[in-house]
């Protein structure tokens, strides 16, 4: 071949490679755009999701169902025997579990798992759009697991409460106006209901609450609020407590969520090492928090152990 063939070639080959690039390029960034366009639709219009049956395999148990929202920003969940065991070390088989913002029932599930059919998992949810998936799985599994689903939120005073969400389906979202940064992009209101919860479980619960092993609050910001509306439920009963310090969180009001649950004797400490197959153990892994170190990270779930 001739050196003009070569540099001839070359030439070719490049023009080549440019066209291709440049168009998987163009391809791409209509993709993207396309996919952003796509997802502002989604976001900007109402639609009510249905669901479909997840099978999980724990071990104890055999093979489990899940009905997953099929809302298209829900993020799918794994149910496994590490979360089981992580709720046994917390909750023995029996005893009484309460989850605030149950969402679809993705904490719910293991929760009644390890507590089994002889205990209780009270599982509230105020948006009626996702309550439908949690009272599904409510019904699913009934020889291991006994979920009674709550449609409303925990609040001050029984009433309706405007609740906000990220999209107008209401996949994600809380009483967001209660947070002082009211930059939290969650444009969508959606009307729920709202009820005093320490008088609803002292009305229909007194019998149980001595069994009272664990409350777990994950309610957007929304968290020491509803911990200091159950502080004489927590005196008493002394539970273990897991919470959320919610991202947008100013430092005040994650220092007055520490004291919501240090004010009653309990050692916080950040659940970062969340799921172990050996379930919480307090080593060198776990993180106690202090008041002062509440802003250690943006975004992290809290575990409280009573000393």
């Amino acid at each position: 071949m001739s050196k003009e063939q070569v540099h001839s070639f070359r030439y070719e080959r490049d023009i080549l490679l440019f066209l291709v690039f440049s168009t998987f390029k163009t391809k791409t960034m209509f993709g993207l755009f396309g996919k952003s366009k796509r997802k502002k639709e989604i976001k900007s219009t109402f639609k009510e999701y249905g669901y479909e049956i997840q099978k999980f395999r724990i071990d104890g148990y055999g093979e489990i169902d899940f009905a997953n929202w099929l809302h298209p920003f829900n993020r799918p969940i794994h149910l496994g025997t590490s979360e089981v065991n992580f709720y046994k070390s917390l909750a023995p088989e029996g005893s009484m579990i309460i989850d605030i913002g149950t969402y679809t029932g993705d904490t719910t599930v293991p929760m009644a798992l390890a507590v089994g059919k002889s205990g209780i998992v009270l599982g509230l949810e105020p948006n009626p759009y996702v309550y439908k998936i949690l009272e599904k799985n409510s019904e699913l599994n009934p020889d291991y697991t006994n979920i009674v689903p709550l449609p409303f939120a925990a609040t001050e005073e029984d009433g309706e409460y405007v609740f906000n969400y990220s999209d107008a389906s209401f996949c994600n979202g809380g009483f967001l106006s209660q947070i002082k940064n009211r930059k939290h992009k969650h444009n969508y209101e959606l009307k729920v209901q709202g009820r005093n919860f320490q008088k609803f479980l002292n009305e229909n619960y007194a019998d149980r609450l001595s069994q009272l092993s664990l409350l777990k609050v994950d309610a957007e910001g929304y968290d020491k609020d509803i911990l200091n509306g159950l502080s004489d439920l927590i005196s008493t009963y002394r539970p273990n407590i897991m919470a959320e310090c919610y991202k947008r969180l100013t430092k005040e009001e994650r220092e007055d969520l520490y004291d919501a649950m240090a004010k009653h004797n309990y050692t916080v400490y950040m659940n970062d090492t969340h799921y172990l197959s050996d379930g919480f153990v307090d080593t060198a892994k776990r993180v106690k928090l202090t008041k002062d170190t509440m802003s250690i990270k943006k975004h992290f779930e809290i575990i409280a152990i009573p000393n």
